[in-house]
């Protein structure tokens, strides 16, 4: 069961964003987190604190700890159909724990 249509559509958003298949400059959306001892994936966003809870409805925000808990099999995917296929193969086995929306 696919546990939200809109945070598989941000998902799927956030991976063109970050593979450059967006005609949409990246430049301050997302940050990658800089640290090389990652696990999961080695394309995790870093987590930002802010001091207003208007900020944590921003889309970068929202979705950055949903992408970093994702394995490395499906944000290293060449095309965005192979993303998706293989993100709903991987929520139908393992559901994420919370959905904010």
């Amino acid at each position: 069961m696919i546990p939200s249509i809109i945070e598989r559509g941000q998902l799927i958003e956030t991976f063109k964003y970050l593979n450059g298949l967006n005609n949409v400059t990246m430049e301050g959306l997302f940050e990658r987190d800089g640290n090389v001892r990652t696990r999961n994936n080695g394309q995790k966003l870093l987590l930002r604190n802010f001091k207003t809870s208007q900020a944590m409805n921003f889309f970068p925000v929202k979705i950055a700890a949903t992408w970093n808990q994702l394995p490395e099999n499906i944000v290293s995917a060449g095309t965005v159909n192979t993303f998706k296929n293989r993100l709903d193969k991987f929520w139908i086995t393992n559901p994420p724990s919370t959905t904010s929306y």
